[in-house]
């Protein structure tokens, strides 16, 4: 299925569409749960860690809900809740991990992550560029796992089975700071560009805030 969102950039006039959640109605969980290791909580609601914390998929009530004081509460989290809805309707196998991984532009939607679609990295540079024990924190805090890349590395899931990795180069006296996000090129196979630039805006936001 292709994604055709119109939201701005930080995703506060996203909606996501009813024909997205009237096809996730339509998936077969056993299949999808084995896709995703996503968990079955109660009938139409699925569970997934997302970084550092729980999120549950209400297929009856067409939300994202998170736990909080006792219950889980409704959340209003538009870009995680378009990437997650895509996601769902969109696995159709069990993708390798920790593999192939690529850059933005090597992606076969490549093309879409130039001009006001370039991915959002002055934000993260402003706050660690000549940080990187303040990444470390971050990318930790999120559930991040360090991998052996750049100055500093992490790779953070967003979902169980797909992974973005964040790679800084310290800034210096000499030369500026530097930061690139690489995927696994898998997954091209489950999110348009639209909804790939999405997710990563949402991750970066964690990364800065600390907080998934």
């Amino acid at each position: 299925m292709k994604s055709d969102p119109s939201y701005s950039s930080d995703g506060s006039h996203l909606k996501v569409d009813t024909v997205y959640w009237d096809r996730l109605h339509e998936t077969e969980l056993p299949l999808l749960l084995a896709r995703t290791q996503f968990a079955p909580v109660a009938e139409g609601r699925l569970i997934f860690r997302f970084l550092n914390a729980d999120v549950m998929v209400d297929m009856q009530a067409r939300c994202l809900r998170r736990f909080q004081a006792g219950r889980w509460m409704r959340t209003d989290d538009p870009l995680l809740e378009l990437a997650t809805v895509l996601y769902l309707i969109n696995v159709k196998d069990i993708y390798p991990l920790g593999r192939d991984i690529v850059g933005p532009k090597d992606l076969k939607q490549g093309h879409f992550f130039q001009g006001p679609h370039a991915l959002k990295i002055a934000p993260l540079l402003e706050r660690f560029g000549h940080d990187v024990a303040g990444f470390l924190k971050s990318a930790e805090s999120l559930g991040g796992d360090r991998v052996d890349m750049a100055d500093a590395a992490y790779r953070l899931k967003p979902f169980p089975r797909v992974h973005l990795y964040y790679l800084l180069w310290e800034g210096d006296e000499e030369f500026p700071a530097r930061m690139s996000v690489l995927f696994e090129r898998s997954i091209e196979e489950t999110l348009e560009a639209d909804a790939i630039w999405g997710l990563v805006t949402r991750v970066s936001t964690a990364l800065l805030t600390g907080n998934a």
